[in-house]
């Protein structure tokens, strides 16, 4: 996928004012942050607006890609959900609130918390380029995600990336805040990792002793049934453009960005038979597919003798619903 026109063109111009060998600088010492585990949301690694056009740079494409892969999954699972307002809750730039508006154009209004001013600066003025009314009036609020901020509920609640920024003894709190904001469906998506994937069964149990039901990646709201030495989580390949290659000293033309993710809702979805949580191994008579279903991990082999679901399990994907 590709980041669209509008954002890309805004990232372009704002990287314009930063000469691209300090950009670059800028960019590997948080790429060799990130890498070594350190939370680049926290501070001392952001100081400066310049780091935080650093931090855009780096993170802003593989998060919208993460983003719009659940958004778009959340829509399959609830088709009748017509969402009319967004809170975006430890925004950044507002990279969730783009992809939920590719996903929901009909949204209407958006509030975004972020505590970092020079992230909020960055997002209005990426703002500016957006042809929808409700991303250019977005209201922005300032503070911290566990700080004193009061709205009212929001159709969409999302909080990406957010969870393994906070101290553990205060998620349980958050996890209930954000729930109480919620008049639909919240959302919480964190990378790829066994941590990552930790923070999400944490909030899945927890959110499933207040009432939620699971709208999505699961096929049900019972336990999880992936082993304690084993991690759910998704891939979206991001094409690179030009600059985001230079930049980061890579020479592929595309990344893949790993994250894990639930979708918690108060209203009903569609029930699915599973859903794809692996790379489908596919030979030349057989597809085997390690599925999630209502009755748990299962290891399916789908063989020629079957033309029809042998010919539709050649489609499917790493996280492809199978109805």
């Amino acid at each position: 996928m590709e980041l669209p026109f509008e954002l890309s063109t805004a990232i372009e111009e704002q990287l314009a004012f930063i000469p691209v060998k300090k950009l670059s600088a800028l960019v590997a010492k948080l790429s060799e942050d990130y890498r070594s585990g350190k939370i680049l949301g926290r501070e001392p690694y952001i100081r400066t607006y310049e780091e935080a056009l650093a931090y855009m740079a780096f993170r802003l494409p593989a998060t919208f890609a993460a983003a719009y892969f659940v958004l778009s999954q959340v829509k399959g699972r609830l088709p009748d959900l017509s969402p009319n307002t967004l809170l975006d809750v430890g925004a950044g730039p507002g990279t969730a609130m783009w992809a939920a508006t590719m996903v929901w154009p009909e949204l209407e209004r958006i509030t975004l918390i972020e505590r970092d001013q020079n992230m909020i600066d960055i997002g209005k003025k990426l703002a500016k380029y957006a042809s929808l009314h409700s991303i250019r009036e977005a209201e922005w609020i300032k503070a911290d995600v566990m700080g004193e901020w009061n709205v009212p509920k929001h159709d969409v609640v999302i909080a990406s990336y957010v969870l393994n920024e906070l101290p553990p003894q205060s998620i349980g709190s958050f996890i209930l805040k954000l729930w109480e904001s919620t008049a639909s469906i919240l959302i919480f998506i964190e990378p790829g990792t066994p941590a990552g994937f930790s923070l999400i069964r944490q909030v899945r149990e927890r959110l499933l002793g207040e009432g939620a039901s699971i709208a999505a990646p699961c096929p049900h709201s019972s336990s999880c049934p992936i082993a304690e030495d084993d991690w759910c989580h998704f891939s979206q390949r991001l094409n690179r453009t030009r600059l985001h290659r230079q930049i980061k000293g890579g020479t592929l033309s595309y990344e893949d960005e790993k994250f894990s993710f639930v979708c918690l809702s108060r209203i009903p979805g569609v029930d699915i038979k599973g859903i794809v949580v692996r790379h489908p191994q596919i030979r030349k008579g057989h597809v085997y597919l390690k599925l999630c279903t209502p009755e748990g991990i299962v290891n399916a082999t789908i063989t020629r003798k079957d033309k029809e679901k042998f010919k539709e399990a050649r489609k499917l994907e790493w996280g492809s619903i199978v109805h």
